[in-house]
């Protein structure tokens, strides 16, 4: 099987840098199936082109008992996994251009930020929703996709398409991304794996995904097929994408007829991950602590199904609208407000007669004008909503003038030196008679069983309640607020609830 990658940057050589791979040699890297080669067909200054080529041994991969195979039990010995790209390609991808997966150059430090005009060729992938199904992973990643079904025979057109396409993808990108987006979504348009998929899978799906897996449209799709259909490693991925970018679960996981054309239903999806993956009288691995997703099997015990807990998301989105009206905020203006969950609930209550969302990402301003259907909305409501883009470091007359102002799940995002700058621009110039403040408790963290290190790979930092409580009265003594602390979630008796708030209150006298 075959991965071309070509680049006409000049100096285009500078492709055998970020790949850690000169152009001068040949080079080959064992793996447990076979060998993996990489070459330059061509090295000039104008265009030059990588290959990865991984010559599968095909009794090693029968040793290997087929486990991902989805056919039947002679598949491991008889099956295209040598010749068309697959999971194996993205576990060889992933080995040979580790360090340029996670962007690291030390010979030339600038390349691996600076998006290139990059070809990727893939002569022979399996993709089962065909081309159609290439071009909805792909384009909203930034590429052009040209993807073509393989016949089944050239001399016999009547039997119609094969499952395979030739892959195309030209456009200008990080190279690292590039990489990444191939290695998650190689085996999902295949959909299987040849390995067994651990719940480790979840952590390298989240660390691959970074930086573009939580806004896709497919993710749910993605996420789903990563996993192998395993429904309690997939809504565990879901719900940690939830919690990274405050959205419900349910609303990142696509319609189950998403898939329709390919002969997938919902109850036979459902049944084959009961089967797989709850072992009899026992509930699902999800975290049960107000963090756990919605829609799940049922836990029964004595024939009487226990209610599922909501999201964290939607008790820290809840609790948020709950203090708005307990304060009495009439204007609110929500800061970092992503894809406009909270700003959708608030224009959902007629209380709030002034709401306003603000977001550094233009991105994810656009994907809320769409969720909150802006073109179909009515004038009353369209008149009370105001959405525009803007740093929470810089002072911006757009953020005063409301009651109150909402940072939910934001600054963490921020780099330590520049809260100062923040907590100015909130506190100091916009200066709203309220400030509600939610931000991860680090301490919580373990009782997240799939967890390493940080909720989300852009989180700067997270706090301990020891140190959110310092920081919240540090800025409320220096701008003349009062502050309060409120947990959100179920509070665990020993490591404190998993979402601390702070509510801050302007001093009249200030």
């Amino acid at each position: 099987m075959l991965l071309t990658i070509s680049t006409t940057a000049r100096p285009a050589t500078d492709l055998g840098f970020l790949l850690h791979k000169h152009p001068d040699r040949v080079q080959k890297f064992g793996q447990s199936f076979g060998t993996a080669t990489v070459f330059y067909p061509e090295a000039g200054e104008r265009r030059c082109t990588a290959a990865l080529l991984l010559d599968v041994d095909p009794v090693a991969l029968a040793r290997s008992r087929g486990k991902g195979s989805p056919d039947f039990s002679l598949s491991q010995y008889v099956n295209d996994r040598p010749y068309a790209a697959s999971s194996l390609l993205a576990v060889a991808l992933a080995d040979v251009f580790r360090t340029a997966r996670a962007g690291r150059c030390a010979a030339r430090p600038e390349l691996p930020g600076t998006p290139l005009p990059l070809e990727i060729g893939l002569p022979a992938l399996p993709c089962r929703g065909g081309p159609e199904l290439a071009g909805r992973l792909f384009e909203p990643l930034g590429w052009r996709v040209s993807a073509q079904a393989v016949p089944l025979d050239e001399g016999f057109p009547e039997w119609g398409d094969s499952r395979y396409v030739r892959l195309s993808l030209s456009g200008t990108v990080r190279l690292a991304d590039a990489l990444n987006h191939l290695y998650v979504l190689l085996p999902v348009l295949d959909d299987t794996k040849h390995y067994w998929i651990a719940p480790d899978e979840v952590d390298k799906l989240i660390r691959a995904g970074e930086g573009w897996l939580r806004e896709h449209p497919e993710r749910g799709l993605i996420s789903r097929r990563y996993l192998g259909r395993r429904w309690v490693l997939t809504r565990t991925a879901l719900a940690r994408l939830a919690e990274l970018g405050d959205e419900p679960e349910e609303r990142l996981e696509p319609a189950v007829s998403e898939e329709a054309a390919v002969g997938e239903t919902a109850a036979d999806e459902m049944a084959a991950a009961i089967a797989q993956d709850v072992p009899d009288g026992a509930r699902n691995d999800v975290p049960s602590n107000g963090d756990a997703p919605e829609g799940g099997p049922a836990d029964v015990r004595d024939g009487a199904a226990e209610p599922k807990a909501r999201p964290l998301a939607v008790q820290r989105r809840e609790a948020v609208l709950r203090t708005l009206e307990e304060l009495g905020a009439a204007s609110v203006i929500d800061l970092g407000c992503g894809q406009g969950a909270l700003v959708g609930a608030l224009l959902a209550t007629p209380r709030f007669a002034r709401v306003a969302g603000m977001d550094v990402s233009a991105m994810a301003l656009t994907i809320a004008a769409r969720k909150l259907r802006l073109e179909r909305m009515p004038d009353g409501k369209r008149a009370r909503l105001t959405l525009f883009q803007g740093a929470l470091t810089y002072t911006d007359k757009r953020l005063s003038g409301y009651d109150a102002a909402v940072l939910m799940e934001v600054v963490e995002h921020v780099d330590p030196p520049r809260l100062a700058a923040l907590e100015r621009v909130v506190f100091g110039h916009a200066r709203p008679e309220h400030v509600i403040v939610t931000t991860p408790n680090i301490e919580y963290n373990v009782r997240y069983e799939f967890l390493t290190g940080l909720r989300h790979p852009d989180h700067r930092f997270e706090w301990t309640r020891a140190e959110f409580a310092g920081w919240a009265a540090r800025v409320a003594a220096e701008h003349g607020y009062r502050v309060v602390l409120r947990p959100v979630g179920e509070e665990d008796p020993e490591v404190g609830p998993p979402t601390q708030m702070g509510v801050f209150t302007r001093d009249q006298r200030s």
